[in-house]
């Protein structure tokens, strides 16, 4: 029995460690970018710096669409009507380029501030 409460606490211990931990490394909850038609809206997303950032990435047309940007290292189909998490960040101020890749001429923002 007693074998059994040391587990119990030592695992008590180690929740609770996790629940104090686990903000350490939370992400920034971020915007939501729509892939519709040929554009991105909003085809400029501001998000701060210094903080990783989880954008939406969601895609209202018939067909896949990809999220990516050569200056964030970052490339992600999206199915028809689906949506994706896009982790970004932490980022210095500045303007970064996005685009889709299967419709080079969709092209937007993320201004970081």
């Amino acid at each position: 029995m007693r074998t059994f409460q040391r587990h119990c606490c030592g695992l008590a211990a180690i929740v609770a460690l996790a629940m104090v931990v686990a903000p350490v490394g939370a992400t920034e909850p971020g915007p939501t970018i729509t892939i519709k038609g040929r554009d991105f809206v909003p085809s400029e997303v501001q998000v701060p710096a210094g903080v990783k950032v989880k954008l939406l990435v969601r895609n209202e047309n018939a067909t896949a669409s990809e999220f990516e940007s050569t200056e964030l290292h970052r490339e992600k189909v999206v199915a028809p009507g689906a949506e994706v998490g896009v982790f970004v960040g932490p980022l210095s101020p500045g303007r970064y380029e996005f685009f889709d890749d299967f419709h080079p001429e969709t092209r937007g923002y993320l201004v970081v501030k």
